[in-house]
């Protein structure tokens, strides 16, 4: 127990320098609360006017979807990190060799720095950003107590696929050495596929069919879906399995893929 104990005390490490490194941009909090709050404003005079029959629509009615809205920009404040930018950076500086030098999974520092990160982001921006959107805008509630339990959970794995995906991303620097590219193609492709945009009930049946076999669905349609009680217990149940069984497998991915890719590294600069 002990041993465990104090292999763990590195990662605590790690996201105490990712928390405290935060601290140096505490304005861009500040301003990226006025920003999320922008983006749910423009949501919800589109949807207000998509919405302007008065009818529901793909299974959500107005309210729901303001709330959908909402949630999944609050949620995404947390769960958002950009593990691939920084690996790129410190690939093409060659700082990269600082992190292969250490007696510490490099995967799992990355995720650490993440985890405090996520957790300054959770006081300074989530927490602050939920306020003032359920000020201005009328927020459902969740749909039970245990709706609420489930979607927290729901929203750690979301967290967890961000920050599996986004060290794949990051490890492509490796052997592609600018993935600026991939980033963007990334960014859009998740802001898509991960339900947060429009659900993905609006998506052709046939669209849908396939993109439930992928893990992006689950990084803000399965908490927002949980969140307003679209699913049952036992079919919440169910969709947070799949969401943890997608967080596993793309850790272990990442893993492979980053142990692959060191083999042929070459590092410039220092």
């Amino acid at each position: 127990m002990n041993s465990m104990a104090q292999a763990l005390v590195p990662y605590v490490e790690f996201s105490r320098v990712g928390f405290v490194n935060i601290l140096a941009f505490r304005l861009r909090y500040f301003t990226g609360i006025i920003t999320y709050f922008l983006n749910v404003t423009v949501y919800y005079f589109i949807w207000s006017a998509v919405y302007s029959s008065g009818h529901p629509i793909a299974g959500y009615n107005l309210a729901q979807m303001i709330t959908y809205v909402s949630v999944g920009w609050m949620i995404r404040s947390f769960y958002w990190n950009t593990i691939d930018q920084e690996m790129a950076y410190e690939v093409i500086e060659g700082k990269i060799a600082m992190d292969l030098i250490k007696p510490v999974s490099v995967q799992w520092m990355w995720i650490s720095r993440a985890i405090g990160e996520s957790a300054f982001r959770l006081g300074l921006l989530t927490l602050p950003t939920a306020v003032v959107v359920s000020l201005v805008f009328h927020v459902q509630a969740p749909a039970s107590r245990e709706n609420f339990a489930l979607f927290l959970i729901a929203v750690l794995g979301s967290f967890f696929l961000m920050g599996a995906i986004n060290f794949m991303i990051g490890t492509c620097a490796i052997p592609l050495k600018s993935i600026l590219a991939l980033i963007r193609a990334k960014y859009w492709l998740i802001e898509l596929l991960s339900g947060l945009l429009i659900p993905m009930t609006f998506f052709p049946p046939k669209i849908q069919t396939i993109l439930a076999w992928l893990p992006f669905e689950h990084i803000a349609y399965t908490p927002l879906q949980i969140y307003l009680g679209k699913l049952d217990r036992a079919h919440a149940l169910r969709a947070l399995g799949t969401e943890w069984f997608w967080v596993v497998a793309l850790l272990v991915l990442a893993h492979l893929w980053w142990e692959r890719s060191v083999r042929n590294i070459t590092i410039h600069g220092g």
